[in-house]
């Protein structure tokens, strides 16, 4: 009668309702039955007794840059590991859709820190694709592991159009004929079933290889009128802008909420990057969420930041760090491809002038708090460091900690692994975060950074902190509306078939532990990525996910993955906007 069952579990529909114990039966990768009742279990090939356990829609992942990746490795284990059944591509104006190769490496290595050397043979040899209908035939017929949902970048777009050396000419400006040329392949794009159009307009995130290396994303370079245009195709379709704002000036979040509100006109949904309690500005998060609801309210706009429900821990090899480009020092070093002139480079005393000069700098616009008594050696080819933090080693040295540093670059280079807090460092703040209307659960940034962080858990996380607060008497929020938060809110802003279950609807599942919502979410762990040979990057390993399925199938089971998975199709799908 069914392909596969789970019964006794706590059953959280996505909607919002409270959780009941139900039995669910799957079959043709739909759900089949929810039921009060125990059902049939006759010639089921997969019984999953959920006793204890919750069972809830899988996890939508709205911000990743698996773009590359999916290419090479299309199971994206990192993510259903966690229960993640559906993520979004394309993301801050780098998709891989129309430009070539070359541009599209050019475009996503250096930005989302995965080496350059693994990206763009990847690409030469399996980009096939130069339009968005193409580009969504070759997800079509890709061995998906979760559903995929894609932007089309910004970037990628101007790039397309206008070539990689016009689309980062400050003095260029797309003719008549160019920008009707964009709003053209924006709208096949949307035909295409994509979601909409991603953009950056922050200029600390700069292009690698050599043509145009450490320019802007070409999305920096674009004028406002080319917003307007492009963002009247995404009002007029119904579809999706996500940006990110200048945070040098900080002054065109109001753009972006001036082109999202519905006075007179439709709204635009627009979200950007990020709402997180910086510790650089320790004011801004608990006073932006509550002032951009309220306008929100006023004005008919549909805006919603970005948020994460953990601490926004980083970790860095030497300078290999997106945050260095926030400098001018930093941004000098990191133009700098080969680690002997980098060594050069920090032993020039006018750079290290400047270098001192931009860490104690207290004013101006940054992420990274610069303080180096949070800056925690992990790993280090002197065992004797490991533990300190670089201010520490400094002080009891007579150094200041930006000479020390330095110093510690050129003897060590890319092997001085240190970690940082850049955000999240208040509970009480990040319980707010959460529960703010006009914030979205999501920029975990997987498949990004590889080097730097890990949150691919970041759903089983957001139910670790709703259910710690429950157990320590405080209230969060309901655990059915935080499920909502992960699964049918998210599906239901971006217009996409996910995020709910309910008889008919495809059976995206998760089985979680909540017993085993602990400690081990938090922990720090390193695995080598499939289809990248020999590359590490940071993941993590907590076991609260006891089974997830797609398109229902068992993807994920007690730690081991469906043989077929990432090679046969029938798994994750395309899913596109609107349909």
């Amino acid at each position: 009668m069914f392909d596969v069952l789970i019964k006794n579990g706590l059953f959280f529909d996505g909607t919002g309702a409270p959780a009941v114990p139900r039995h669910l039966g799957i079959r043709d990768g739909k759900v089949a039955a929810i039921s009060a009742e125990p059902l049939d279990e006759s010639d089921c090939a997969e019984v999953i007794d959920a006793s204890g356990q919750w069972l809830m829609p899988g996890f939508i992942d709205m911000h990743t840059h698996y773009d590359a990746e999916l290419v090479a490795a299309p199971a994206l284990k990192e993510s259903v590991r966690h229960g993640v059944t559906t993520v979004m591509i394309g993301s801050c104006s780098i998709s891989m859709v129309l430009s070539a190769p070359e541009d599209c490496s050019d475009l996503f290595t250096r930005v989302e820190s995965v080496p350059r050397e693994h990206v763009l043979p990847l690409l030469q040899a399996r980009k096939t694709w130069s339009s968005a209908a193409d580009y969504a035939a070759f997800l079509d017929r890709h061995p998906l592991g979760p559903n995929i949902c894609s932007f089309l970048g910004h970037s990628d777009l101007r790039v397309a159009v206008l070539g990689l050396e016009r689309s980062v000419d400050a003095n260029v400006r797309p003719s008549e004929a160019e920008l009707t040329r964009m709003e053209q392949l924006l709208d096949e794009a949307l035909d295409a079933g994509l979601l909409g159009l991603s953009s950056m307009t922050n200029p600390w995130d700069k292009l690698d290889g050599e043509r145009q290396r450490s320019k802007s994303l070409p999305s920096v370079y674009a004028p406002w009128r080319e917003y307007v245009r492009l963002n009247r195709v995404l009002r007029r379709r119904g579809r999706i802008h996500q940006g990110a704002p200048n945070l040098v000036t900080k002054l065109n979040v109001f753009a972006f909420l001036w082109e999202s509100m519905g006075l007179l006109r439709k709204p635009l949904k627009t979200t950007l990057i990020t709402l997180m309690d910086v510790k650089a500005d320790p004011w801004l998060a608990p006073i932006l969420g509550p002032l951009t609801r309220w306008v929100a309210r006023l004005t008919r706009a549909d805006f919603r930041w970005q948020t994460l429900p953990v601490p926004f821990v980083t970790y860095a090899d030497g300078m290999e760090f997106v945050v260095f480009e926030e400098f001018p020092s930093g941004e000098a070093a990191l133009h700098l491809a080969s680690q002997d002139l980098r060594s050069e480079l920090f032993r020039d005393p006018a750079y290290r002038r400047q270098f001192r000069h931009d860490v104690d700098k207290r004013f101006g616009p940054r992420v990274w708090h610069r303080d180096f008594d949070d800056a925690w050696i992990v790993d280090c080819p002197d065992a004797s460091l490991a533990g300190h933090s670089v201010g520490e080693l400094a002080k009891a040295r007579g150094m200041h900690p930006g000479d020390l540093f330095l110093d510690l670059l050129v003897e060590h280079g890319p092997r001085l692994r240190w970690r940082t807090l850049i955000a999240n460092h208040r509970q009480h703040v990040v319980e707010k975060l959460v529960t703010e209307p006009c914030t979205l659960i999501g920029f975990a940034d997987s498949g990004a950074h590889i080097r730097n962080m890990a949150f691919y858990n970041f759903a089983a996380r957001l139910l670790k902190l709703v259910r710690d607060a429950e157990q320590r008497g405080d209230h969060v929020m309901p655990m059915e509306q935080a499920v909502w938060r992960l699964t049918g809110e998210l599906g239901a802003w971006f217009g996409v078939d996910a995020g709910v279950l309910a008889v008919g609807k495809r059976a995206d599942v998760v089985v979680l532990d909540p017993q085993r919502l602990d400690a081990k979410l938090e922990g720090y762990h390193e695995a080598l990525m499939e289809g990248f040979d020999g590359l590490a990057r940071m993941v993590n390993r907590g076991d609260a996910v006891q089974a997830t399925l797609i398109n229902g199938r068992v993807a994920y089971r007690h730690g081991e993955f469906a043989a077929d998975l990432g090679q046969a199709r029938g798994y994750g799908q395309f899913l596109r906007a609107g349909t």
